[in-house]
């Protein structure tokens, strides 16, 4: 083959495919500016503003020198320090400060797990409805992604029968995130020990993502798979960040917990890759784990409220059924009874077709759940004014009303 006919994009980059919710989200803002007033339930994000106090370190910080400059690879030692005791107080998981990696954002971390862990080959099990962005870094990492699909019989919970199927001798991971995302589910303290000790017995390595720890509802309560099975200690990766207990999307800092050589090998990777997380985000960072979480109740009080709204409205649309989710601030109803239906004049025979033939129609965004391995279900967060979200279903229930 010559150099002429050579494809333009690696093998490996044009596998990726672009974030379904991101893409879902910057259509709404388009249609949004072009004057249509279009909802949208697309993006993962707080609609609260950063509290103050993180703001106003950030301002201070830029004001330091020592910040103008580089700083460790691995993020700055106040931090990880912070970030160790922050993790003993939530978690009840004992760290020490080198056992900590901040990262660009939960995304840098989630991609450096599996990059640092896997070799081509190797299995990683991932409970379907996952979040968009685990496939692709398993994917980069040439691990090879194994569905474990739960549906909303169980709440999206799955079973250790589940994942006993799924099992074979390439399994290195098993992906945990409870609560999760895109579903809501909160596995119990009992389930999270049961599915721990299970993955222990069969020497695997846990991957846990618990940046939604702060965020359950009603009896629900958080349980680290870390803590839950303290003989895991040196197979589990903690993934984590501000962006969802702080409103800091936008300010890209996570981090990666896990045993001393998985975190320097890490380190290793985003010190070429990155090098330091931008200092100013670290400082606004350390305000906000060393702050209480005073923020973050205040939060959950409106996204609680918001819940039980949208699920009771939800479930009263004829063919939409919606379990109630306990964490997170999202909802996952299957909308497979609606498929099929005449609707304006087509007939939409996927989620995908019925969540374009809404955005067109009713002007809602949603995310279908063919982005997050689930044909025949939609995502929607509450993570949006009262107003907006009532709005929103609204329309949507009066659109799918007409059905037939």
């Amino acid at each position: 083959m010559g150099a002429m006919t050579r494809p333009r994009i690696s093998a490996r980059i044009s596998a990726i495919s672009e974030s379904a919710t991101l893409a879902v989200d910057a259509r709404a803002k388009a249609m949004k500016a072009a004057g249509r007033p279009v909802i949208g339930f697309g993006a993962g994000e707080p609609d609260f503003p950063t509290p103050d106090y993180i703001v106003e370190a950030a301002i201070e910080a830029s004001r330091n020198p020592r910040f103008h400059k580089y700083t460790p690879a691995g993020g700055l030692p106040e931090l990880k320090q912070a970030i160790a005791d922050k993790t003993l107080r939530d978690s009840g998981f004992q760290v020490d400060a080198s056992q900590v990696l901040v990262t660009n954002g939960g995304k840098q971390a989630v991609y450096e797990a599996f990059a640092t862990l896997l070799d081509p080959g190797d299995e990683v099990l991932v409970i379907a409805p996952y979040w968009t962005t685990y496939p692709e870094a398993i994917k980069l990492a040439g691990g090879v992604q194994v569905d474990v699909v739960t549906d909303e019989t169980t709440g999206y919970l799955a079973s250790l029968e589940q994942l006993e199927e799924k099992l074979t001798d390439r399994t290195k991971v098993l992906l945990f995130v409870s609560p999760s995302n895109p579903t809501g589910a909160v596995y119990t303290p009992a389930q999270v020990e049961e599915i721990g000790r299970w993955a222990l017995d069969k020497g695997l390595w846990v991957v846990t993502d618990e940046i939604y720890e702060h965020l359950v509802y009603g009896d629900a309560v958080f349980s680290s798979i870390a803590t839950a099975v303290p003989e895991l200690r040196e197979r589990v990766v903690v993934l984590n960040g501000v962006a969802k207990t702080y409103a800091m999307t936008g300010w890209r800092v996570g981090w990666l917990v896990g045993p001393s050589d998985v975190v320097k090998a890490a380190t290793n990777l985003q010190s070429h890759a990155t090098s330091n997380v931008a200092n100013v985000s670290q400082a606004a960072a350390l305000a906000a784990v060393t702050g209480d979480l005073s923020a973050v109740a205040r939060m959950r009080e409106a996204f609680d409220r918001r819940r039980q709204t949208m699920v009771r409205m939800l479930n009263e649309i004829p063919g939409v059924l919606c379990p109630e989710p306990l964490g997170a601030f999202y909802a996952y109803p299957s909308v497979k009874a609606l498929l099929g239906r005449e609707l304006r004049g087509r007939r939409p025979q996927t989620s995908a077709e019925l969540a374009e033939l809404i955005l067109e129609e009713a002007e809602v965004a949603l995310v279908p759940g063919e982005a997050f391995g689930t044909p025949g279900y939609f995502r929607l967060s509450y993570a949006l004014g009262d107003d907006d979200l009532v709005e929103g279903v609204s329309r949507v229930a009066k659109l799918l009303g007409e059905a037939h």
